[in-house]
């Protein structure tokens, strides 16, 4: 199942699921009420949904089964925003050893040993998540915007001291992350030991979308091809089989003495390649990003055209 949160004109914010190869949205809540002429509370949002679990999936496959034209809507006729547009909590992890090596050397530091003993995550500030093809305001203060190629898990079911062998029950599905980054002022907090701050803190600099796949869709997540493009010339491309910390490892790590919950957010970090930093190259105003991710889809932004 391929679920979105979207808004027709000037309506709330809505769950639907993708059909017809992504082309069209149905309405889930709109979908329910023909059928049993009234609403459910476990299609109220995608959050709603995650919180749920079987249950709710179950009402909307049920609904994509039996779904009527009017529920329909072309996807080129809703604004798609993040599949859950503000998490209850986010951390953002760095799977990849590839862009670890690669990032420190960019900037002639060599990488810590502490990351070799433990899965390292930061938060991401939730409030400031958009969806696709949301445009992503020029930070005042950084000369230095870049991107970085990510997919990340939604948790489905609480739970605390996860052991690695039961993380994967934890899951509930996955999506893509852009964590844009101001690369010059992270570099000046985190020489202080603390950050990346505001390094990643700016309006809309959680990029997310464009659906949440469900975790039985997607199988395997440890062999999704991923790619950047920027103006659509690709600048990187990797595989999520070079996790050095897979997602069983974060949650295990993060739910040691603390109890996760339904909706949070588990980004994999940058797969390697998936950034300006290891090219040394940076994004233009106006610049348009999209990542793809095998299996989830495209996530397109756009860079304000002024800084």
């Amino acid at each position: 199942m391929r679920l979105v949160t979207f808004t027709l004109g000037n309506t709330p914010p809505r769950a639907g699921a993708l059909l017809a190869g992504d082309r069209n949205v149905l309405d889930l809540q709109a979908a329910y009420s023909r059928v049993y002429h009234g609403s459910s509370p476990l299609l109220a949002s995608v959050l709603a949904m995650v919180e749920t679990g079987a249950e709710a999936l179950d009402v909307a496959d049920q609904l994509i089964r039996g779904f009527s034209d009017a529920t329909t809507h072309d996807r080129g006729d809703v604004k798609l925003l993040a599949p859950i547009p503000c998490p209850p909590q986010m951390r953002d992890f760095l799977c990849f050893e590839k862009h670890l090596l690669q990032a420190f050397q960019a900037i002639g530091k060599k990488p810590p040993q502490a990351w070799y003993e433990r899965p390292l995550f930061y938060h991401p500030n939730r409030f400031s998540v958009c969806g696709p093809d949301a445009e992503v305001p020029w930070p005042s203060y950084t000369e230095r915007l870049d991107f970085e190629l990510e997919f990340g898990c939604y948790i489905g079911r609480p739970g605390k001291d996860i052991t690695k062998e039961k993380a994967r029950e934890h899951i509930f599905g996955y999506t893509i992350f852009n964590d844009f980054s101001a690369r010059d002022e992270q570099a000046k907090e985190m020489a202080g030991q603390l950050g990346p701050g505001k390094g990643k803190d700016f309006d809309n600099g959680n990029a997310m979308g464009p659906c949440l796949v469900t975790a039985d869709e997607i199988g395997d997540p440890y062999r999704l091809e991923m790619s950047v493009r920027v103006n659509g010339e690709e600048w990187g491309r990797g595989n999520s089989r070079d996790m050095r910390w897979k997602f069983e490892d974060c949650i295990a790590h993060a739910s040691r003495s603390e109890t996760l919950h339904p909706g949070e957010f588990f980004g994999s970090g940058t797969v390697g390649d998936g950034c300006g930093l290891e090219q040394t190259r940076f994004l233009k105003p106006g610049d348009s990003v999209e990542l793809e991710v095998e299996g989830i889809g495209v996530l397109r932004n756009r860079v304000a055209q002024t800084r």
